[in-house]
């Protein structure tokens, strides 16, 4: 895969969405998988900002959800769906007929998992998927331990990750599902490129584990070693454990300008 070292997350949201960007010239109707959360923040601002400044149109682009929380109704605020329609959707200019997710509601969660993975694979496959990556090294929903060939299904999440997204819900664990169903590995690995962006060195273990470590289940973003177009973006603080960032900055420094990531 290829590392690239950026000063800070500002600088990593602009050389990410330069490359939605470039692949929404040169393929308007790209499907972009994106992720919720704190991180992606900068990518979606710095697309947005080239949208309202004629640099990119985004009129003709699909984007396609990561994970969902299961029996939180779509228009709850904090489903992710209402999520991606706030942060992503319409600062992008995108309608919701263009969206794709799947349904936490859905009396039938296996069903909704299968039918989502053939709907991902019937609209021509993602493009471009935008990722986070947890402190354990998970991606996605998919904790340590999935299945490295895992498809959409339903994971159980932990009673941590409960408690940490509680603020989201008035501090309330209660009103936090149990449930979530989330893009396996598998399925995440058939997109045509992966993008993974971290930052902050509370990162920076994950981070080395993924790139400088064995491929295993129990560090599940290690599985983007396998993919044949992986690009990790990190900031300086969630480099600081790498190896070889010497030779990570190197062969970013001297790479074809008309290269990109």
């Amino acid at each position: 895969m290829e590392v690239v070292i950026v000063p800070d997350a500002r600088a990593g949201g602009e050389l990410i969405a330069e490359a939605m960007a470039k692949l929404l010239r040169r393929k308007p109707d790209a499907l972009l998988g994106v992720a919720t959360g704190s991180t992606p923040l900068p990518v979606y601002e710095a697309l947005a900002a080239k949208v309202r400044s004629g640099a990119v149109d985004t009129s003709r682009a699909r984007i396609a959800q990561l994970d969902e929380y299961v029996g939180l109704p779509a228009e709850h605020p904090e489903s992710y769906r209402s999520v991606l329609r706030r942060e992503v959707l319409e600062p992008l200019g995108i309608g919701m007929d263009a969206f794709m997710g799947p349904d936490g509601t859905a009396e039938d969660v296996q069903g909704a998992c299968e039918a989502y993975d053939r709907a991902l694979a019937e609209a021509g496959g993602v493009d471009l998927q935008l990722l986070g990556i947890g402190t354990d090294g998970h991606i996605g929903f998919n904790e340590p331990c999935s299945s490295l060939a895992s498809r959409t299904r339903i994971k159980t999440l932990t009673e941590q990750t409960r408690v940490d997204n509680a603020r989201f819900f008035d501090g309330d664990i209660g009103q936090v599902p149990h449930h979530v169903i989330t893009q396996g590995i598998g399925t995440i690995l058939e997109a045509r490129h992966l993008v993974l962006l971290a930052t902050g060195e509370g990162k920076a273990d994950a981070v080395a584990a993924s790139v400088e470590g064995p491929v295993a289940a129990v560090c599940p973003a290690s599985a983007l070693q396998l993919h044949p177009h992986a690009t990790v973006v990190v900031d300086e603080a969630a480099a600081s454990k790498l190896k070889l960032a010497g030779y990570f900055r190197h062969a970013y420094a001297n790479k074809p300008a008309w290269q990109g990531i």
